[in-house]
């Protein structure tokens, strides 16, 4: 017998998708806002450092690139506890997510500060420029230019991964569909609504990612 699709069992339900959907940016925007944050610390500290900091920023990177990320969720949210901290589940969520999202930003931007040619450092030291000042005016726009593209794809990865979040009850828009699925029992239908909800996040992000690039970018190619 063919599988009746029943979509208008999920009719109902609408209005929970949707807010799940603005949770789910929520938390993306949130996470990655503090991952590049996260990311141009690191990579400053990496590519100009002591060699102290170094090490403790490349201990964090290699933790947390090598350790799956529901792991590291868990340790968060259940783990430190036990240690006196505890945590609300979305600032867990979002905390974790960060964490993880920051790690490989760290990589990225120290890649595209260190394509950089040395030429453009020794220029701004001949101006009499400090370090910072370097850095702000001379540095950032061409190193982020040259690692855009992953910049950007780490981001779509971390909006789909905040679905991982849903593990310890935070409601955003894979929890909804759980919800739902259990009330419906309409699996297929539920987890394809899911999906394509994603896809339009996914969509949404890239046109503006795209925008973003076209602003402060092409222009400076």
């Amino acid at each position: 017998m063919a599988y009746q699709f029943q979509f208008d069992a999920l009719e109902p339900y609408a209005g929970q998708l949707l807010q799940g959907l603005v949770h789910t940016g929520f938390y993306a925007a949130a996470a990655i806002s503090l991952g590049v944050l996260i990311g141009i610390a690191g990579a400053l500290g990496l590519v100009y450092g002591a060699k102290p900091l170094r090490i403790g920023i490349r201990m964090y990177v290699e933790f947390f690139r090598n350790t799956p990320a529901l792991v590291q969720l868990f340790l968060i949210y259940f783990g430190l506890p036990n240690l006196g901290i505890r945590l609300e589940a979305p600032l867990a969520g979002v905390i974790a997510l960060s964490l993880y999202c920051g790690s490989y930003m760290v990589e990225i931007i120290r890649s595209g500060l260190v394509s950089l040619p040395k030429g453009l450092t020794e220029a701004g030291l001949a101006l009499g420029l400090s370090r910072r000042q370097i850095i702000t005016h001379i540095l950032s726009i061409p190193a982020l230019q040259n690692v855009y593209p992953a910049l950007a794809g780490q981001m779509v990865l971390t909006l789909i991964g905040t679905s991982l979040i849903s593990q310890i009850g935070v409601e955003e828009v894979f929890h909804a569909g759980s919800f739902i699925d259990s009330r419906t029992f309409r699996s297929f239908e539920i987890y394809l609504v899911i999906c394509a909800l994603y896809f339009f996040a996914v969509a949404c992000m890239k046109t503006l990612l795209g925008m973003v690039y076209r602003r402060f970018f092409k222009r400076k190619g």
